[in-house]
Parts: structure tokens; C-alpha cells; sequence
């Protein structure tokens, strides 16, 4: 039976409607946090949980959902996500209590996982090779979009409206695009079904794994980076990954297939994608920090400055992927990588605050550095791999993403808060003043030291995964 094709643009307009509020939703809600706590009557402790959960649900189940949607379609698990994101989200805005918004949020991050898991693999399927390029970059910048816009839409509708209408705003968007996939792509090679199982065990070991591990990597601080929780949900997560390998070698249908990673091409972009946005996060979590307490900088003028380096995601992943296609990855992600590296070396060097034109320069540096990356690496990611084995590889990529992101901060606060507490006393931020601006800058200095010094790495690793192979 021949398949009916839907058209590149349009699957690629319903992946991208998907992709913006998926990441949408990850960033907005952090500028209601404030307001949550009050409205709620909670503590910061518990409130916190709304975007941890959030996390640690999509990074838990995206790998499965993934390996799911390689089997049923993924139509099929496209639509299914999008009406649990939506049904969650209408959860979400009724939320009585901050227990039954955490336990919305879960569900909503499973729908994200389910979202996020075959959307690249749904545009590698659409686009010829000579074209995944410009269009994965193009969804670097719709996912920058998101992340951009999400604070600044959020404080629009607290200002205005209650929170509720943060989550209510997904409802009427996502259930349309979840009638408009089920109808669009029914009997396209979206639809395509294997006969294949579910390996249900690799999917509760790789959930569990995934699961203490952040949640470990998330508390360190608070917790303590040495203390007993850490430690057991640490060594918790090893065995569990460990577990999980042992079984995966065995079964015959796997979760993750472990050929997959035998290929350099495609092992390697996703150790360089770890090392990019771990060196990312470094910066992310640290500089607002640094321009709130020695730049004297108020949080408006915080949150406008940190958007610089998202604001390149806007303009070059387009260009980047569209060179990608001509001329391969391994450079454009090395000379990225290395750009990434080259500007978090300029954001530590300074041993005393500076301006706002050279701050403003260098950050932008490495947004330039990671938009050349990303479309390029991703695109060799999902051209590495077999057809039946897409959805996998597309929630590699996700998973790639979050774990990355939460080592960057977890190595960022653990650099930062030894050294700043052994130079400053023991004192905190919250006692902070002028006389402690050098053990800030020193500790400042370290942790983007750490950051240049990973991404200088997965330069490295970018310059050895060696040419591209032709996609399967």
C-alpha cells in the first residue's frame, strides 16, 4: 500500500508548534515561582519541585517514548503526547493545592517526553539529507524561541491575569495540533508500525537511572555534595545504568540499541552534545550572579542581558545548518565548540568587574558558538542512524540536552560554592557585600574555567568523530 505523504513543511510546522510549547513551558514557568509560593502557601523547598519534577519526568521517559515511537508510529505517539500535555496543562491551571500541580507537572513532562521523542527523527523522516541540515536548524531556533519568550510572556500574564492562564494557554493550541497530526499524518511513513516489543524492563531501569540521578544532581547543594542522600542516589543511578546496559546486551529488542553507539559518528556527536551544554550551563546559572551582585545590576536588566546569547539562536542555526549541508559538521562543530570554549575563557579571565559592552560582546560570543554547533551535530545525530531506529536516536538527543544541562549547573555550584565559601569565610550570598568581591570573582573565575575547559573537550571530541558518513 503506498503511503500517503503529508509534505515536508507541513510536518515540519507540526513538530515545530510541538517544539515551542514543549520548551515554552519548561522556561515560563520559572518566573511564576514567586508567585506559586505565595498563592499556594508553600515553601521555596516544595515549590521548586514544580520545575524539578517537570525535568525529571521528560529526561526519565524520553528515551522510551522514543523506542515506542519507533514501533507503534509516530503519529501515534506525537498525538498521544499532545493530548496528555494538554489534559495535564488543563490540570495544571485547576491545580487546588501545590501536591496536585506537582502531580500535574509530572504529567505534563511526560507529554513533553512523548512531544520531544520523534520530533527531529519526524523531520529527518520529511527532508531529503541535502536539507535535514537548514531544517533541524531551524528548529534550534524555534526551540530558542521558546526559551527566550517563555519569561517574558509569563510576566505579561502574571501582570495581567491570574497564574492559572500560564498552563490554560496550552489547552486550545495543543488540542488543535493534536487533532491536525492525527489527521495529517495518518498513512504516512509516520504511521509506519513495527512488529517489534516494548522492552518494558530496559524502560523502568533507564526511568529509575534517570530519575535518582537528577534527582541527586539537583539537591547536591542543598543537601550537601558529600552527605548520605546524594551519595546513595548517586551510587543508586550507577548501578541502575549498569543494570541497564548488562540487560540491554541481552534482549533482543532493546530500548537503547547498543550497536548504536559502537558507531563513532553517532557516539560521538552525543558525548560533544553532553560537553556543549554542560559548559553552556556553567554560564547560565552562574552569570546571573555575577550581574546581580558585583555588576549592581537590578533583575530586569538581569534577565534582559542574560538573553543575549539565546538572541544568536534566533539568526545562525538556519545558515549553520544549511553550510552543514554542504560542506558536513566536523568543522562547523569544532570551530562552535571552540568558539564556546574561547568565551567562557573571556567571561572568567577579568579579576575585577568590568562594563557592559565587553560582558555584552562575549556572551554573545558564545551563543554564536553554540547556534554554529547544534544544527550541524544534531543533523549527523539523526543521519547516523537507521530509519527503524530514528525515535531513538531523536530522544538521545533530548536526553543529551537536560543531562548536559544539569551537570553544567550541579559542576558550576559545586566549583563555585567550595571555593567562595573557603575564600569568603564561610559566608553565603545571602550576606553578600562589596568586601567580598574578590572570593566571588575567584570562585566565578573557576567554575567558567571548568565550562571553558569541558567545551574544549568536546572541540576535541568533535575534531575525532572524523568525516560524515552518508545517512541510512
Amino acid at each position: 500500500m503506498k503511503q500517503h505523504s503529508p509534505g515536508k513543511w507541513t510536518v515540519f510546522a507540526l513538530v515545530t508548534t510541538g517544539s515551542f510549547m514543549s520548551t515554552l513551558d519548561s522556561s515560563i514557568v520559572n518566573v511564576a515561582l514567586p508567585t506559586l509560593m505565595g498563592r499556594l502557601n508553600t515553601t521555596m523547598v516544595t515549590i521548586e519541585w514544580v520545575v524539578l519534577i517537570y525535568l525529571i519526568a521528560f529526561t526519565s521517559l524520553i528515551l522510551s517514548f522514543g523506542r515506542l515511537s519507533d514501533i507503534v508510529g509516530r503519529r501515534l505517539v506525537l498525538v498521544a503526547g499532545h493530548s496528555l500535555f494538554t489534559l495535564s496543562s488543563l490540570f495544571c491551571a485547576l491545580s487546588p493545592s501545590v501536591g496536585a500541580l506537582i502531580f500535574a507537572r509530572a504529567l505534563q513532562g511526560s507529554g513533553a517526553a512523548m512531544i520531544m521523542s520523534c520530533s527531529q527523527a519526524l523531520i529527518v523522516d520529511a527532508f531529503p539529507e541535502n536539507e535535514r541540515g537548514k531544517a533541524l536548524g531551524s528548529i534550534a531556533t524555534v526551540v530558542a524561541v521558546g526559551l527566550t519568550s517563555g519569561p517574558a510572556i509569563g510576566g505579561f500574564i502574571l501582570s495581567h491575569f491570574s497564574w492559572r492562564v500560564i498552563f490554560a494557554v496550552n489547552i486550545p493550541v495543543g488540542l488543535t495540533v493534536a487533532v491536525l497530526a492525527a489527521r495529517i499524518l495518518k498513512g504516512s511513513e509516520a504511521d509506519t508500525r513495527r512488529d517489534e516489543p516494548f522492552d518494558l524492563t530496559g524502560g523502568l531501569l533507564i526511568a529509575l537511572a534517570c530519575g535518582t540521578l537528577f534527582t541527586g544532581l539537583t539537591h547536591a547543594h542543598a543537601w550537601g555534595y558529600g552527605s548520605l542522600r546524594v551519595l546513595g542516589l548517586t551510587g543508586s543511578a550507577i548501578a541502575l545504568v549498569l543494570l541497564f546496559v548488562a540487560h540491554e546486551n541481552r534482549t533482543a529488542h532493546p530500548v537503547m540499541d547498543p550497536s548504536l553507539f559502537k558507531e563513532r559518528i553517532f557516539r560521538l556527536p552525543v558525548l560533544s552534545a553532553i560537553a556543549l551544554y554542560t559548559a553552556l550551563f556553567t554560564m547560565v546559572f552562574l552569570m546571573p550572579f555575577y550581574l546581580l551582585f558585583p555588576m549592581g545590576y537590578s533583575e530586569a536588566q538581569v534577565g534582559t542581558v542574560m538573553m543575549i546569547p539565546f538572541a544568536l539562536l534566533f539568526v545562525v542555526p538556519p545558515i549553520s545548518g544549511a553550510l552543514a549541508d554542504r560542506m558536513g559538521s566536523r568543522v562547523l562543530c569544532v570551530l562552535g565548540m571552540g568558539t564556546l570554549s574561547l568565551a567562557l575563557a573571556l567571561l572568567a579571565w577579568p579579576t575585577q568587574i568590568t562594563t557592559f559592552p565587553p560582558i555584552a560582546f562575549k556572551l554573545a560570543l558564545a551563543g554564536f558558538g553554540v547556534a554554529l554547533f547544534l544544527p550541524p551535530n544534531n543533523t549527523t545525530i539523526m543521519s547516523s542512524v537507521p530509519a527503524p531506529r530514528r525515535g531513538v536516536a531523536s530522544s538521545v538527543v533530548g536526553a543529551a540536552r537536560n543531562l548536559g544541562m544539569v551537570t553544567g549547573v550541579a559542576l558550576a555550584g559545586a566549583v563555585f560554592n567550595h571555593t567562595y565559601t573557603a575564600l569568603s569565610g564561610a559566608n553565603g550570598l545571602s550576606t553578600y557585600t562589596q568586601a567580598l568581591q574578590a572570593p566571588f570573582l575567584t570562585a566565578f573565575r573557576y567554575a567558567l574555567f571548568c565550562g571553558a575547559a569541558t567545551a574544549a573537550l568536546g572541540s576535541l571530541l568533535a575534531w575525532l568523530r572524523g568525516p560524515d558518513t552518508q545517512g541510512k
